[in-house]
């Protein structure tokens, strides 16, 4: 007969007040009390849901066989972040077919699309932060990379639309974690930023606009799914929401980017003398050491038995990204900040998963994180290389309460000079 026990339990009819109040650590801190990388909870209105972390457990909430998508994402994540009936929901060959559009247009020539344009509007903001007294780096970089999404995805911008475009896309992942005030700006950008779309999308159709060929609008205003029928023009929207608001998002990753330049000075030094191979061990050890988004959510598609426990069909998954991220089974020392930690290792789908796990093609790991990694490489060499600034002073403490955190004075620099 197979393995059986019983798990930990974290009692109570309903804990999400628990994982609010203690954010990105809820996990780790009952994994640390039960000894467990497994644990029982009920969250959502009471819904059982069963926690895990660490490099086996990424392996199983990855397994396509034991977890699915469909109807796991809270209904608040989809009112804001992912928009209904969106890629992340989906499971099996209608996710890969969809999936197959979104990696087509993470090619090495468009992603050195991007990099040009980025390069270029960093160029211009940069004539305008040498005149300004101070500089707040995140709010900086949530316009110019609305700006440079926007073009790179062939949606038009006019320049006085960028700030309400930027503002609408921030609050779809400024939202995630929120309740009150925040949570209904999310919902209400999102029906905005859907509504702009939705009729760009029929101007595609119409002929009214013509987008290049090798572009996000173009490609999902004519992508057809497995029956060969044109996707409605909501979805395409949400889909189109899903290029621009993700590369908006990198702001959080490079707002980090900056503190740890600051927090560890020696790292400027280290970036300058060895070039881009160092940057690319510093920009995965943001990635890894500061908290982006705390878990991903799944539900058991049918029984089944893992780490002696039975997992029941529907009952909810919740991964710890963040927890996986500084596992000590997995990362030496993992709360010091260690970019060499990097070199010479060896890529492994499911121990380090800051924008999730498994194979990149056929699961749901996240399809930008090339893009990612080349927008956080483009801006850290402009911060290293190309800018002399002062940090004043400013408080710099990012909770571990807020989805996603960030430092609360959004990093300011001032006496912004292009360096010679």
């Amino acid at each position: 007969m197979p393995y059986r026990e019983q798990i930990p339990i974290d009692k109570g009819i309903d804990n999400t007040a628990k994982l609010l109040l203690e954010g990105y650590n809820y996990i780790t801190n009952r994994r640390k009390k039960y000894g467990r990388d497994i644990f029982e909870t009920r969250i959502l209105g009471g819904q059982k849901a069963i926690c895990i972390a660490g490099e086996e457990a990424v392996k199983t909430f990855y397994d396509e066989e034991k977890l699915i998508r469909h109807g796991a994402a809270p209904k608040r994540v989809r009112q804001t972040l992912f928009g209904e009936h969106a890629v992340q929901t989906m499971d099996g060959d209608k996710h890969r077919h969809r999936k197959e559009l979104f990696m087509s247009l993470m090619s090495k020539e468009r992603l050195e699309d991007l990099r040009k344009l980025l390069e270029s509007q960093i160029e211009i903001t940069l004539a305008k932060w040498t005149t300004q007294h101070k500089v707040v780096i995140y709010k900086e970089m949530v316009q110019v990379l609305t700006m440079v999404a926007c073009v790179w995805s062939g949606i038009p911008l006019e320049e006085n639309e960028v700030e309400k475009r930027a503002n609408q896309l921030e609050a779809l992942f400024d939202s995630v974690g929120a309740i009150g005030p925040r949570h209904w700006k999310g919902r209400t950008s999102r029906n905005l930023a859907e509504a702009w779309l939705r009729a760009m999308v029929a101007q595609v159709r119409s002929g009214e606009i013509n987008p290049p060929n090798e572009t996000a609008l173009y490609k999902m205003s004519w992508y057809q799914d497995k029956n060969g029928k044109l996707l409605n023009e909501q979805i395409v929207a949400v889909e189109l929401l899903n290029i621009i608001r993700p590369i908006v998002a990198v702001s959080v990753y490079i707002t980090f980017e900056a503190l740890a330049l600051h927090e560890h000075p020696k790292e400027k030094e280290k970036l300058q003398q060895k070039g881009e191979e160092y940057a690319e061990l510093f920009i995965q050890e943001v990635r890894r050491y500061y908290p982006f988004f705390p878990v991903l959510t799944a539900k058991v598609r049918e029984d089944f038995l893992w780490n002696g426990h039975d997992f029941k069909k529907g009952n909810l998954v919740l991964l710890d990204i963040y927890g996986t991220n500084h596992h000590p089974d997995i990362w030496e020392k993992p709360h010091l900040f260690h970019p060499e930690r990097f070199k010479n290792r060896e890529e492994n789908f499911y121990d380090f998963i800051p924008q999730g796990g498994g194979d990149y093609y056929r699961g749901h790991r996240c399809p930008g994180e090339w893009l990612t990694i080349e927008v956080m490489k483009v801006v850290l060499n402009f911060l290293v290389n190309n800018i002399e600034y002062i940090v004043p002073k400013q408080d710099l403490q990012y909770s571990m309460v807020r989805f996603p955190s960030l430092p609360k004075s959004r990093f300011v620099i001032s006496d912004v000079k292009r360096r010679s």
